[in-house]
């Protein structure tokens, strides 16, 4: 037993007990079945479920180790890729060494891809694959949480919320994640904030931050305590989200009424919608190591943001949302490639964006342009330009 036993991912030894028992959990096969036949599962699951069952039985017989396991993820992965986006580009690794241990502090617009597209990129450049950061609330069944703790994901635990079990949780998480960093060398993916940045709008919330250097002793000064954790910025930027009508929807509900009641597996079919979704060219832009001078908890998460915002590639939705909301985005570089925008050259790209947002209902369009349009408003601002309101 350690201190870090009930968060951290599973070790080797533990791999084929584990895999045995969801293999014989009825439940993740009906999962799979929905997934992969929506229209089929209902009515002819009692055929499915054993094929799903017998075809994952065979796939997984020779897994034994978590490096195994992670390539039949990977095998997964790439299928996705192929079927889900028209291309998935990546920049800044070339400033990072694969043998060092970083702290990926990521923005967050899909609870699944961020980090699996964020991991994809730095095991095809050399890198060692991440340790994932991942809230209970979303382990709501024990068969998905043996999934993500297979996959070299731990356990944030946001369910707890009695204040001096709370302190205790995060002491706990923020010594598990330095101890991963300096003691494994271990690479580790953290989100910039609890939740996806539903509007677009990426910022940094210091408590994580805080929660990150709780570990650091009285005695060590707090720039010097930022700098060991090897903490690198990612921008994460999809050209279409296959989430984006149903996160304005939550938030529509939210400016309308004031509230909004979630469904009990609605981040799961958020999950699935994010992976099975269309998402166009993805970019995974890698930013520098922190290596300032932070008096606090909010500088360290100013950097952070500056780094996100500046780095961020920008799509021609983006520009084409901006634009539809009273910006300027004329000649704004888009792309991993940096063009210059310029819309008389995008006629099918435009014709796309529109019929999507034509397509989205007319009391939350508004928003769904929003969150296209503030990862440029938030690019101009980290570059000192002023931007349409």
């Amino acid at each position: 037993m350690t201190d870090f036993d009930d968060i951290r991912p599973y070790n080797d030894d533990e791999v084929r007990p584990v895999l045995d028992r969801i293999l014989a959990d009825p439940e993740l096969a009906d999962a799979v079945a929905r997934l992969k036949f929506p229209r089929l599962a209902g009515p002819f699951g009692f055929i499915l479920r054993p094929l799903v069952r017998s075809v994952m039985t065979r796939q997984l017989a020779a897994v034994d180790s978590v490096d195994k396991f992670q390539l039949v993820v990977e095998k997964y992965m790439r299928h996705m890729i192929e079927t889900t986006t028209t291309s998935l580009t990546n920049s800044g690794l070339d400033k990072l060494d694969p043998q060092q241990a970083y702290l990926f502090v990521s923005n967050h617009r899909d609870i699944a891809m961020d980090p699996a597209f964020v991991n994809w990129s730095l095991y095809h450049a050399g890198f060692k694959t991440l340790r994932i950061a991942i809230g209970d609330n979303l382990l709501t069944k024990e068969y998905v949480s043996d999934l993500m703790r297979l996959n070299k994901s731990f356990i944030v635990k946001r369910s707890v919320k009695a204040p001096r079990e709370k302190l205790k949780a995060a002491k706990t998480l923020s010594a598990y994640i330095f101890h991963s960093l300096t003691e494994d060398k271990a690479n580790i993916w953290i989100a910039q904030r609890e939740g996806r940045a539903k509007d677009g709008n990426d910022s940094t919330n210091s408590a994580v931050v805080g929660m990150l250097t709780l570990n650091r002793p009285k005695t060590q000064d707090f720039s010097e305590y930022v700098h060991s954790l090897n903490i690198v910025p990612v921008s994460i930027s999809y050209e279409q989200d296959p989430c984006d009508r149903a996160k304005a929807h939550e938030l529509h509900a939210q400016r309308t009424t004031g509230r909004y009641e979630k469904g009990d597996q609605e981040d799961v079919q958020s999950i699935a919608k994010g992976i099975a979704g269309q998402k166009g060219h993805v970019h995974v832009a890698f930013g520098e190591p922190l290596r300032g001078d932070y008096s606090d908890s909010d500088a360290v998460a100013d950097e952070i943001d500056r780094q996100v915002w500046a780095n961020y590639v920008l799509h021609a939705s983006n520009c084409f949302a901006y634009e539809q909301t009273g910006g300027e985005a004329r000649s704004l570089p888009y792309s991993d490639k940096k063009r210059p925008f310029e819309p008389g050259n995008l006629r099918d790209e435009r014709a796309s964006f529109d019929l999507h947002i034509g397509a989205t209902p007319s009391e939350y369009r508004d928003i769904v342009l929003g969150m296209y349009a503030n990862p440029v408003r938030n690019k101009l601002k980290a570059q000192g330009v002023a931007t349409a309101k």
